[in-house]
């Protein structure tokens, strides 16, 4: 069976009822950083017999995603929803509602309650579970198979390690002149403790991060300014639906004003909150912008700081540590998954990267597949991408189909009276094979599984479309959208 594939891989690399006379604590595998990617890598090394630890600074378990990134951004962007929705929507439905208010003290309130349940969740049930030491302090490299960790609690503990996976994560970008004291100025962990709902929040930056804060606050009655470097938003993101999400985000929705092509040149604090100074990006008049509060969303870096790579000649590619196809850096024995190495910095991306490299020490191969790991902003509509855009596929001169379809004609979406953007389908032109997948509408952050499972397996934009969808579904945009690439749609 697997399982006893698995048993007989890990005593291969392992072997069995090893006794340490040492009073040092020796591991299998040892996980510095318990974010996303650290904490399911540890969790799976504990799954497949290893004795296994996990260090991390914070305390709580979770990383940035859980504690200050994803999980409290989802939080508050599900109650500003709410709140959006009965000031401005309830009542085109029948609905009215009197005294309507805003208790930001309780909204932040159920956002720690949704961190304390999940983080507490993998130091209590996960970790305990699979057997794994969570140890809370900092942890330096000291050796090849030795590290370092100054416990959170007082004193240093010295641990050996058989192999060492590095998930340190990323820290938020910083712009010369903008000095961040996450009060006024601010970044995403700030802008998610708000007390109160500012009157004007300047975002510097129209990414991720960026527009689904500026969404929080927008819905709950904040003026919104996103100034931005490029003359376009979500870098990265296929054009056309870039242009469509920015123009429902901002004359349709009136929840952010953009000011593209712009560059930051300082900002200083005043009496009344920030002043920042800017300029167009390819030279002009500087300008002054004032507001409350200033949120710095330029994207991340690798956190890395302090890990005593130097100390055991860690080979770095640039501002991340260099890793082979199987995420092992230049010592075999040292692995390196998620924000610390090249590619997106997505919490999934870590989790999958985490499972394969565990499984590569193990014997049992491990493996991603970088051309299906979605995208997904949530705002509402939500964005999500799988796979290349249009404008890269052009540039690489590969030939291709392009089918789109709005949710305007799919009537699930019409019976909710939520029927912004549209899905758009991009297929080989050759083998019908599907190359990338762009959805902009309700529940897209939901419905993109469907074309990344396709894109796994290979799929064709006819295998979607011929597969049967229930009716009435926001999904049967997805088929429509491929029947439009290989064939005609039928509701357009």
């Amino acid at each position: 069976s697997l399982k006893h594939l698995r048993v007989r891989a890990y005593n291969r690399v392992f072997g069995l009822g090893a006794r340490h006379l040492s009073t040092t604590k020796e591991y299998d595998c040892v996980v510095i950083g318990a974010g996303p990617g650290g904490y399911v890598a540890a969790v799976k090394a504990g799954q497949l017999g290893m004795k296994t630890a996990c260090i991390d600074k914070r305390g709580p378990a979770g990383g940035t995603c859980l504690n200050v990134g994803c999980i409290p951004s989802k939080a508050l962007l599900n109650a500003s929803h709410h709140y959006h929705m009965a000031a401005h929507d309830f009542k085109k439905h029948g609905i009215t509602v009197e005294g309507l208010g805003i208790d930001v003290g309780q909204m932040m309130k159920a956002k720690e309650k949704a961190i304390k349940g999940l983080t507490s969740g993998i130091e209590g049930t996960l970790f305990k579970k699979s057997k794994v030491d969570y140890m809370k302090g900092w942890g330096k490299i000291t050796g090849p198979n030795e590290i370092t960790v100054d416990m959170n609690e007082g004193g240093t503990e010295t641990i050996k390690a058989k192999n060492i996976i590095i998930a340190t994560g990323s820290d938020s970008a910083k712009i010369p002149g903008v000095e961040v004291d996450e009060k006024s100025i601010v970044t995403s962990t700030g802008a998610l403790e708000f007390t109160e709902v500012p009157k004007k929040l300047i975002v510097i930056g129209a990414g991720v991060i960026g527009l689904e804060m500026g969404s929080v606050w927008g819905r709950l009655g904040t003026e919104v300014t996103v100034v931005e470097f490029l003359d376009r938003i979500t870098p990265g993101v296929d054009q056309e639906i870039a242009k469509q999400f920015q123009t429902i985000l901002s004359r349709k929705q009136k929840l952010m004003k953009f000011k593209l092509g712009t560059k930051v040149l300082g900002a200083s604090l005043t009496a009344d909150g920030v002043a920042l100074k800017v300029a167009p990006s390819k030279g002009g008049d500087e300008e002054i912008l004032e507001a409350d509060k200033v949120l710095v969303s330029i994207g991340r870096v690798p956190y890395l700081e302090g890990l005593g790579l130097e100390n055991v000649g860690i080979e770095m590619d640039g501002r991340v540590i260099k890793t082979n196809d199987h995420l092992q850096t230049n010592l075999p024995h040292i692995y390196a998954i998620g924000d610390a190495i090249a590619g997106p910095m997505l919490a999934h991306k870590a989790e999958e990267e985490g499972i394969a490299a565990v499984e590569h020490m193990a014997g049992l191969g491990g493996h991603v597949n970088y051309e299906a790991i979605p995208n997904v902003i949530y705002t509402h509509p939500e964005l999500a991408t799988v796979g290349k855009n249009e404008q890269e596929l052009k540039e690489a001169g590969i030939e291709y189909n392009k089918g789109v379809f709005p949710f305007m004609a799919n009537s699930r979406a019409r019976t909710i009276d939520d029927a912004d953007g549209m899905v758009k389908v991009l297929a080989c032109k050759k083998t019908d094979r599907l190359l990338g997948v762009h959805m902009l509408g309700p529940n897209a952050g939901e419905m993109i599984h469907e074309a990344v499972i396709g894109m796994e397996y290979g799929a064709s934009s006819e295998d979607l479309a011929r597969t049967c969808h229930a009716h009435p579904t926001l999904s049967e945009a997805v088929k429509e959208a491929c029947m439009a690439t290989y064939d005609k749609p039928i509701h357009i």
